[in-house]
């Protein structure tokens, strides 16, 4: 049975990247199933990448392959990759892209790609994505095994997601994502808090000073900063109707403090 592959890049839509990974991909495997989870991931930014994988990965099939390329070192010494866990696989750069999303099932087993031959004939120094990747992909979701397709090792890179400093009532923590709508995501999560009711915390900020949680946007009045649990399970600030980056002057890194009110 034929697995399907979804997609991460940030490769953005404007060239020609993301098809020509769809045409590789049809062409190794025709009427192959992709599911398109993100394209626009911020240029170079791993850590975003890992993120916005992690968060969509969960809502994916059960028996799907993950192929994720977010490679500034596209070229270099490091490695081509993929993760099994439980049903799922995961390709792509050894760069801690893919190692949050697959531990979400379990300890993944790695495998490094070395077996050129279940790659495309030329493969070039900056299209992996391309000449790498998308075959293995396809390959997995033919039903080729890991171990065909490359050699276990124990060492994958393990990216972990920024955690808040600080214990009981005083927290800091940080801005690790800013999505499209302008809302910061911080590295806070309920459970750093208690899992608190809403208005039981004060979160700080440059330029903003609220109390929180709130329960939803509509909790907040018309462009006022707010607090609240968001779509990654994490506290993010908002503007209610803004663009919380643009008018409190938020990006990744911008500190926050949370203190118990």
């Amino acid at each position: 049975m034929r697995r399907p592959v979804a997609l991460l890049t940030d490769f953005g839509l404007t060239d020609a990247y993301v098809g020509v990974l769809k045409a590789v991909l049809h062409t190794r495997l025709p009427g192959v199933t992709l599911l398109d989870l993100c394209h626009s991931v911020p240029p170079q930014d791993i850590t975003a990448g890992a993120l916005l994988l992690h968060q969509a990965a969960l809502y994916c099939p059960e028996d799907t392959v993950f192929l994720a390329v977010v490679d500034p070192g596209v070229g270099s010494c490091r490695r081509p990759i993929c993760l099994r866990v439980a049903d799922r696989t995961l390709v792509g750069p050894d760069n801690g892209l893919l190692w949050p999303a697959a531990t979400l099932w379990g300890a993944p087993e790695a495998f490094v790609l070395d077996r050129p031959e279940c790659w495309l004939p030329d493969v070039g120094r900056t299209f992996h994505g391309r000449d790498i990747f998308a075959p293995v992909a396809a390959a997995l979701a033919g039903g080729a095994s890991c171990e065909a397709l490359g050699t276990a090792v124990s060492d994958p890179v393990r990216l972990a997601f920024p955690v808040p400093a600080g214990a009981g009532g005083a927290l800091r923590a940080e801005v690790i994502y800013v999505d499209h709508y302008g809302n910061a995501v911080t590295s806070l999560t309920p459970s750093d808090l208690g899992h608190p009711e809403p208005g039981g915390w004060r979160f700080r900020g440059e330029r903003f000073d609220q109390f929180g949680p709130v329960g939803c946007y509509t909790d907040a009045a018309p462009g006022e900063v707010l607090v609240l649990e968001g779509s990654f399970g994490r506290y993010e600030v908002a503007v209610r109707g803004g663009n919380a980056a643009r008018e409190v002057g938020l990006r990744v890194g911008s500190a926050l403090t949370a203190t118990r009110r």
